[in-house]
């Protein structure tokens, strides 16, 4: 389960990289290839969403114990994908042809304007890259200690398990042990009984042959 995950888990990082870096070039295209690559961010934006479901159904089968560490990331991933669509619009929004005709009506501010514009969208593809470089690396970081933790958890059950067994052993020898003693006990008594009745038979024989020899002339 957990390679279907990673698998998802990389296309979906490999397509929002792809998306980012469309959303800054949106602005600065003409109208039709901007229409064009609207539907194509459109088109993938739509791609990511499919595969943030298919990443969502996994987790779902995760056993409860293990399945925090993947919410972790399916919130960060779900967090990333806001954002992207929030960039999206402002895209579209920001820019549209209208403002676009504006700034072109001179074409020394254009130049500029287009360079800002430029600098600004390479900036914040940067930061979405290493926000993502560092959400992949926390990602894994935090696999590796549920990892740890999940031996720990199995060395510790094996433990218990040993120490259970030992106490059955414990409780079979114990009962062992008391029958043993109860059989000792019984045979004990037994023989106090043998010995009482023994005793008895003992003084009635001396105390019938005393009488007999007093009744001789």
């Amino acid at each position: 389960m957990s390679s279907d995950f990673e698998g998802y888990e990389q296309d979906f990082a490999v397509l929002t990289a792809e998306i980012t870096g469309k959303i800054a070039r949106v602005p600065r295209l003409p109208p039709d290839e901007k229409k064009q690559m609207v539907a194509n961010v459109e088109k993938q934006l739509e791609e990511a969403k499919e595969l943030l479901e298919q990443m969502d159904l996994e987790v779902r089968e995760i056993p409860p114990q293990s399945r925090g560490m993947y919410s972790n990331r399916m919130r960060s991933y779900k967090q990333e994908m806001g954002k992207l669509e929030t960039d999206f619009k402002r895209s579209r929004i920001a820019y549209s042809d209208e403002v676009r005709n504006e700034l072109l009506g001179d074409d020394g501010n254009s130049s500029e304007n287009q360079r800002a514009h430029l600098l600004h969208n390479t900036e914040r593809l940067e930061r979405s890259s290493r926000r993502l470089e560092a959400g992949y690396q926390i990602a894994v970081e935090t696999e590796q200690i549920g990892q740890e933790m999940l031996e720990n958890l199995s060395h510790d059950r094996e433990k218990i398990q040993r120490a259970r067994e030992r106490l059955r052993e414990t409780d079979a020898n114990l009962g062992k042990s008391s029958r043993v003693l109860t059989g000792m006990l019984r045979r004990i008594i037994q023989n106090r009984i043998l010995v009482v009745i023994l005793g008895i038979i003992l003084v009635i024989t001396i105390l019938t042959a005393i009488t007999f020899s007093v009744r001789k002339p």
